[in-house]
């Protein structure tokens, strides 16, 4: 008699295989060139008080939404196309009579991006989004908030190459904020431009 063969796993099995993504280029830099970089330039042997980054926030504001809903549903699917990851409407807070604004309408999106999400769409800002702003002449140095996080202003969604420009024909910026875990901005600084952010020089 003969042996029996070797039972295949059923597609049921073979869905359940975890996917293996590979780790984001900017998070192996971090971990193999910056974190070495920063500690000599801060004093420090321990690897856990280097600054990291915790998160980046993308945020559309779509104020046209008031008047028409679809400037909204174009937002909330350029931001998916963009980040890889479903944003979260946001709503107002208060009512504004004179741009007939009520409290909690709908009136842009957000995302929050962390892990590997956050490490690929940080190289696709620097390395290709960046680049394709018209007039680009770096990023201001100064634009901290005190604490350690950055913000920066597009005014153009389609530097993403993602973005369909035969779809996306309405002019659409967006705010980005790059959270950190440093103490200072000069700390924060260092992090960033370690990342390859193109800041000007202060």
């Amino acid at each position: 008699m003969s042996a029996a063969k070797a039972k295949k796993p059923s597609k049921a099995e073979q869905a359940k295989e975890p996917e293996v993504i590979p780790v984001p280029r900017l998070q192996e830099k971090y971990e193999k060139e910056i974190l070495k970089s920063l500690a000599e330039k801060l004093g420090r042997t321990n690897r856990l008080s280097l600054p990291r980054l915790k998160k980046i926030v993308v945020n559309m504001g779509v104020g046209k939404a008031i008047s028409e809903k679809k400037y909204l549903e174009d937002a909330v699917e350029a931001l998916k196309q963009i980040c890889g990851q479903k944003p979260l409407v946001t709503l107002s807070r208060k009512s504004i009579a004179n741009f007939k604004l009520r409290e909690g309408m709908a009136i842009g999106a957000k995302v929050t991006l962390r892990g590997k999400r956050m490490y690929e769409f940080l190289d696709r800002l620097v390395s290709i989004a960046l680049p394709r702003v018209r007039d680009f002449r770096g990023l201001d140095p100064n634009a901290f908030d005190g604490r350690g996080n950055y913000n920066l202003g597009l005014t153009e969604q389609l530097v993403f190459p993602e973005l369909n420009p035969d779809k996306f024909t309405t002019p659409q910026g967006m705010n980005i904020t790059l959270v950190t875990s440093a103490d200072s901005d000069d700390e924060a600084r260092e992090l960033l431009r370690g990342f390859g952010m193109p800041l000007r020089a202060a």
